[in-house]
């Protein structure tokens, strides 16, 4: 009898679903509480002097080891749990997702003409154990005039996306250069992803 060779994904983007479905590796959703009444099962608040690496790594491992535990708590049938976060930083600083207008207007013209880090960490909790690793890439921006911003933030493009912008969408008008990974600037590096569930079982061709 051939073993289920599935996954669980702990994580609400559809670029993170696109990106396992252009692999061919089949998942279901096991999703986090990110709300009240209880508050979140993890937080995402960088901590006093932590590092925008140790920042993304931390915020994964927390995911997938809380979504592992999840799946234990809800007797679900035990299959590999991938988690991931995306995170932007310019400088040292981290660019999280806007949560108004003023919010992402200020993010792109921090990122008008410059070029920016976009950290995503992966994390897989298995029966084997936890695994992780976190890709860099690097990504840069044109100049951007003001109302070449303004237009932008105006859509419903910036508001779901670390650095308000996703480099899937209309913002890749804006961007000049890239040096990485395509799929790890989307929010999920597929090289590094299927390295770890390899590890954890899952076949993957």
């Amino acid at each position: 009898m051939l073993r289920e060779n599935k996954i669980y994904l702990a994580s609400k983007s559809p670029r993170r679903r696109e990106l396992l479905h252009q692999a061919g590796i089949e998942f279901d959703l096991l999703l986090l509480r990110d709300a009240a009444p209880r508050g979140p099962d993890v937080t995402e608040i960088v901590l006093p002097g932590e590092a925008p690496d140790a920042y993304v790594s931390r915020v994964t491992r927390e995911k997938a080891d809380k979504a592992w535990e999840a799946m234990h708590l809800r007797r679900l049938p035990a299959r590999p749990v991938l988690a991931a976060d995306t995170t932007v930083v310019i400088g040292q600083q981290i660019l999280g997702k806007p949560a108004n207008l003023q919010e992402a207007v200020q993010m792109l013209q921090m990122l008008s003409g410059h070029t920016h880090q976009v950290l995503t960490s992966i994390a897989v909790h298995s029966a084997q154990g936890s695994t992780a690793i976190t890709q860099s890439s690097e990504v840069s921006f044109a100049a951007l005039d003001p109302e070449q911003i303004l237009a932008y933030c105006n859509s419903n493009e910036p508001y779901d996306k670390a650095g308000g912008y996703g480099i899937q969408g209309a913002a890749a008008r804006f961007i000049s250069h890239i040096k990485g990974s395509y799929s790890g600037i989307m929010g999920l590096p597929l090289y590094e992803t299927c390295q770890l569930l390899r590890q954890a079982g899952i076949f993957i061709p």
